[in-house]
């Protein structure tokens, strides 16, 4: 951590309860993933990796609401996450991302930057690139996962096989040494067997931290744990957050091979 990461990490929010760095270093955190950022320290990590839920039972191209309900009707997550219903009306849905961005790129370094993942999709017949999301955000670049498989259900449509990773970055990023010659399309196939039904590949995230100098990686929606496992394997530090205590649980096994007392419940 430089000098003027330090610097940051003492930095009080004023009105806010900021948590010491023993409250949320190398721990899966359970609580609604913005109230908990908020009491993050300014600075305190140097990278974020991150996929959101992506609002899908708002969705009017996917046949999610044509009664069939796509692949999440009998997803792990509708157990998971018994308190989210994945259907926000889109305007309030964007403006509570771009208050997770936000809370992101404070809590990000001086020479960090956050690697936002999010599918593109289409509402009303028309695609939506979520520019309503980041176009406020210095977005320096886009990477494509084309990833293999997925089931379209809507016969007006080609069958997606990308999804969008937006570099979102301070002045002062730079990739590690050598990563810059890596290509802006990343072929990696979707994990298979695990209980979240939209997990992170394994190889993307090692992509991501091994492209980055970074040291200490905040997903605040962690899932089944994987930006956590994988940043523990590479000998990083890790901030994960998440919603839901099932997943919370999920996510602690698989860092910590085991339950009990590997993860914090934040009220």
């Amino acid at each position: 951590m430089n000098k003027s990461m330090q610097s940051n990490s003492q930095r009080k929010i004023p009105g806010v309860d900021v948590l010491s760095e023993s409250a949320y270093m190398n721990k899966i955190i359970c609580g609604d993933s913005l109230e908990v950022m908020r009491r993050l320290p300014s600075g305190c990590v140097d990278l974020a990796l991150t996929s959101p839920p992506y609002n899908l039972k708002n969705s009017t191209g996917n046949g999610m609401k044509d009664g069939r309900g796509g692949k999440w009707s009998n997803a792990a997550l509708l157990d998971g996450y018994s308190n989210y219903g994945d259907n926000l009306p889109n305007d309030e849905y964007a403006e509570w991302q771009r208050a997770c961005i936000s809370e992101m790129m404070r809590i990000i370094s001086d020479d960090g930057a956050l690697f936002y993942n999010h599918k593109w999709r289409v509402q009303g017949g028309l695609i939506q690139d979520r520019q309503d999301i980041v176009e406020s955000f210095p977005v320096r670049q886009i990477i494509i996962w084309k990833r293999k498989g997925g089931i379209n259900f809507n016969p007006g449509y080609f069958l997606p096989t990308y999804e969008v990773i937006y570099l979102i970055a301070k002045p002062k990023f730079r990739l590690a040494q050598g990563a810059n010659s890596f290509g802006d399309i990343w072929e990696i196939n979707q994990e298979q067997n695990n209980d979240h039904p939209a997990p992170f590949p394994e190889e993307l995230v090692e992509s991501v931290l091994l492209s980055s100098k970074g040291q200490t990686i905040l997903d605040p929606f962690i899932g089944s744990g994987t930006t956590a496992a994988v940043a523990k394997r590479l000998g990083r530090n890790f901030v994960g957050i998440d919603a839901s205590q099932d997943y919370c649980e999920t996510a602690a096994e698989r860092v910590a091979g085991t339950h009990k007392g590997a993860f914090k419940t934040i009220k």
